[in-house]
C-alpha cells in the first residue's frame, strides 16, 4: 500500500479543485450569482453568495492543502447536499438529474476524506508528525 500513498492527495486534487474554481468563478459574476440564488427562492441571497463564496474557496484550498481536512471534508459533502437539494431538484430534466448525482457522489468522496482523513501527502499529516516529535522529545 505504501506505493499507492499518493492517491488520497489525487483525490483531493479531484475533489477541491472543481470547488476552488466555482467559488473563484462566483467572484466575477456577483449579479448572475444572486440573482440564480434569489430564483431558487432561498432568503438572504446576498448572504448565501457570501456564505457558497467562502465555502468554496476556502474549502477548495484547504483541501488542495490537506490542512484540517476532516472538518472542512464535512462541511463541504453538506455543501454539496444542499445545492443539489435546492439547485439541482427538477429531477425530471435529465441535466439536472446528472447535477444531483454529481453532487451527491462529491459529497460521498468528501466523506471518505472527512473520516480517512488527508494521508501522507498533506499539511495534517506534517502537523501529526511534528506534534508526535515534540511529544516524543518532552518525554524524554
Amino acid at each position: 500500500m505504501e506505493r499507492y500513498k499518493f492517491l488520497p492527495l489525487l483525490g483531493r486534487i479531484l475533489l477541491g479543485a472543481p470547488f476552488l474554481m466555482s467559488g473563484l468563478s462566483k467572484l466575477g459574476a456577483y449579479t448572475a450569482t444572486v440573482g440564480y440564488i434569489t430564483a431558487v427562492g432561498l432568503p438572504a441571497p446576498s448572504l448565501a453568495y457570501l456564505v457558497s463564496v467562502i465555502v468554496e474557496v476556502g474549502g477548495g484550498l484547504l483541501l488542495l492543502s490537506g490542512y484540517r481536512v476532516r472538518p472542512m471534508a464535512l462541511i463541504l459533502a453538506l455543501f454539496s447536499l444542499a445545492t443539489a437539494v435546492f439547485f439541482h431538484r427538477n429531477l425530471a430534466d435529465q441535466n439536472q438529474m446528472i447535477h444531483f448525482l454529481k453532487n451527491a457522489m462529491m459529497a460521498g468522496g468528501l466523506l471518505q476524506i472527512a473520516y480517512f482523513g488527508a494521508g501522507a501527502f498533506s499539511l495534517d499529516s506534517l502537523r501529526k508528525a511534528a506534534s508526535l516529535r515534540a511529544s516524543m522529545s518532552s518525554t524524554s
